[in-house]
């Protein structure tokens, strides 16, 4: 049998076996083509917290949620630790405190020996500040930048002394010189390819464009606030913030739930320091920089990021704002920009966008691409002409029943394994959606439904204000600003001039190269 073949067998087996399953016998014996297959409503109840939710002895909670499909057990301590926290002049102290929490020693075990046992007992152990992180088997640890968490996963008949490892590392991290030494050189190596890659650039002038230099995530560590930071510093941050105040759990696996109890609250009743619990990381104070910028790269692939300051989640329109995000650009190959920018003009091969509705102020509605650079403009103007449509006219009824099931359906891969569960819930307490929306995902599903064609519309106008909008840049900015003979647009006139150049930074200063 030749290839061309064996696919067309290869594909004739694969369309009997999906019209002999049961959604498409229960479509009828006159059902013939994929198109027709019927399914039943999704039937599916996300986990409520208080099914897991535990008050310990002392005020610390933990969320709790056994599985004895493996012996393994994933005991994880979130706390609200970020860089908003880093004291002047030491930036980079929360991050690299939280990576050495784990990675140090103890004040019963070298860094080496802790290594060894770890080891031994083919365990994970880690910690770290923001950004999501392994979930050991789950989907992730869910932290923003302002959050952090020490994790251990391991054998359930070694339960008890992976408890005594992790809080060993909570409460007495060694800090020795030798490690802060090693990460302290790391950290300068990796900070010398900041200017590397334009993704990194691109990143980091975003963040300073829609948050202000000022802003708390824009404090990057520097050579010499890293060279700032001692022993005697990290040992301090961890005394202030580290305690059952700033600490809470989220544990899954093989374990009995009375016995877990009975452990936490031992281990976690007797703690050197309360711990000191921060409030929610202050908000930009600055407006968000409106216009158009563009930072000189000499790569022939053109980063370009539009956007602007959006909502919380908390915000009235959110849930119109997330449908209204899919259908614009969130949506995969559904959505408009995609179909436009990548599908019908070949322009880019990746095009998103998203809405980042903040956990403690509004977060970022953004949509970025890369494309040659002579092509820039061209599909620059695309993404606003789908902006400007999606204020102007109503979304489809096709295209928001399709966003409407795409969230709908969605829902339980955010619970799919146990640690997925706590995790999530855990970190919704820590950042303040169980007090703030105790019933956020019991009535995510009717939410979702009830938002209608001019919900959307609403929230794309009050949202998508191009007027408003940063767009940022970055590649070959004489190749870009030339444009592509192809199409007759240019950035000068979507701009309406030249965009503002923004220089490079001094990768270990973060000061403005000046142009020679």
């Amino acid at each position: 049998m030749n290839r061309p073949t064996r696919i067309a067998a290869c594909a004739a087996a694969a369309l009997a076996l999906v019209l002999s399953s049961p959604a498409a016998r229960a479509a009828g014996p006159g059902m013939s083509r994929p198109e027709q297959l019927q399914f039943p409503r999704l039937d599916y109840t996300p986990p409520e917290a208080e099914n897991y939710r535990v008050s310990l002895r002392g005020g610390m909670v933990a969320y709790l949620v056994p599985d004895r499909a493996l012996p393994l057990v994933t005991i994880t301590v979130l706390m609200r630790i970020g860089p908003d926290l880093d004291p002047l002049g030491k930036q980079g102290l929360a991050q690299g405190t939280m990576y050495l929490l784990t990675r140090s020693g103890t004040a019963g075990r070298t860094a080496a020996q802790l290594e060894d046992r770890v080891a031994f007992l083919g365990a994970q152990l880690q910690s770290q500040m923001g950004g999501g992180g392994g979930g050991f088997g789950g989907p992730g640890i869910p932290v923003g930048p302002s959050e952090s968490f020490a994790s251990i996963n391991l054998l359930s008949k070694d339960l008890d002394e992976g408890l005594g490892i992790l809080t060993d590392c909570l409460k007495s991290a060694a800090f020795e010189e030798d490690r802060v030494t090693l990460a302290r050189q790391q950290l300068l190596q990796t900070m010398q390819q900041r200017n590397d890659d334009s993704g990194d650039i691109e990143s980091r002038e975003w963040g300073i464009l829609i948050n202000g230099e000022g802003h708390w995530s824009n404090r990057y560590a520097t050579r010499a606030s890293v060279e700032a930071i001692t022993r005697e510093d990290m040992v301090a941050f961890l005394r202030r913030y580290l305690g059952p105040k700033n600490m809470l759990l989220a544990v899954s696996g093989d374990f009995d739930r009375a016995a877990m109890i009975q452990k936490l609250e031992k281990v976690f009743a007797s703690w050197p320091t309360p711990g000191e619990r921060p409030g929610p990381p202050a908000g930009p104070a600055e407006p968000t920089a409106a216009g158009w910028f563009l930072v000189d790269k000499d790569v022939n692939q053109g980063r370009v990021s539009i956007g602007l300051r959006a909502l919380d989640r908390y915000d009235p329109d959110f849930f119109p704002g997330l449908l209204m995000n899919d259908v614009l650009g969130g949506g995969g190959f559904s959505s408009r920009l995609v179909n436009r920018i990548r599908s019908d003009e070949g322009l880019a091969y990746s095009v998103r966008s998203s809405l980042d509705a903040g956990a403690y102020y509004p977060g970022p509605w953004r949509t970025a691409f890369q494309s040659k650079v002579r092509s820039v403009a061209y599909a620059t103007s695309i993404a606003f002409e789908e902006i400007r449509k999606i204020r102007e006219a109503p979304v489809t009824d096709e295209e928001l029943e399709l966003a409407k099931s795409r969230r709908i359906e969605g829902l339980p891969a955010f619970f799919e394994t146990a640690g997925a569960i706590a995790n999530v819930l855990a970190v919704d307490e820590l950042t303040g959606r169980y007090a703030r929306d105790p019933s956020y995902y019991a009535t995510y599903r009717d939410r979702v439904r009830a938002v209608s064609v001019a919900d959307v519309q609403r929230a794309a106008r009050r949202l998508l204000d191009p007027a408003k909008m940063t767009v940022l840049m970055v590649g070959n900015a004489a190749d870009m600003l030339q444009g592509d003979p192809k199409y007759p647009v240019r950035l000068t006139t979507l701009a309406g001039g030249e965009p503002k150049r923004l220089p490079l930074r001094d990768p270990m200063t973060m000061k403005p190269i000046a142009n020679p």
